[in-house]
């Protein structure tokens, strides 16, 4: 079976716990990060994850959904984006 991966891309304020909570929430939708780039560029905060959600019991809707929640808390920009879809992107 292949795996469904999505990027997740978080912009913002560096925070204490910012990776903890996010991770967190990847966590509790059965979600395994793959892969995780972070640093601070000239005070922004940036981080790139590489998520498999092959065993999300959600939809990938319903995840980005709460992570754009989680986001709004936090005052940070978080998006996702289906790992088939930039492939296909590139394809074309």
């Amino acid at each position: 079976m292949d795996k469904e991966r999505i990027f997740v891309v978080v912009l913002g304020t560096d925070q204490r716990g910012l990776i903890a909570r996010i991770s967190t929430l990847l966590y509790d939708h059965d979600c395994n990060i793959e892969d995780l780039q972070q640093k601070v560029m000239d005070g922004t905060f940036v981080m790139t994850m590489l998520a498999d959600v092959t065993g999300c019991k959600q939809g990938i809707k319903e995840l980005r959904t709460a992570l754009e929640k989680q986001g709004e808390e936090m005052g940070l920009t978080i998006m996702v984006q289906n790992e088939a879809v930039l492939k296909a992107m590139q394809r074309v």
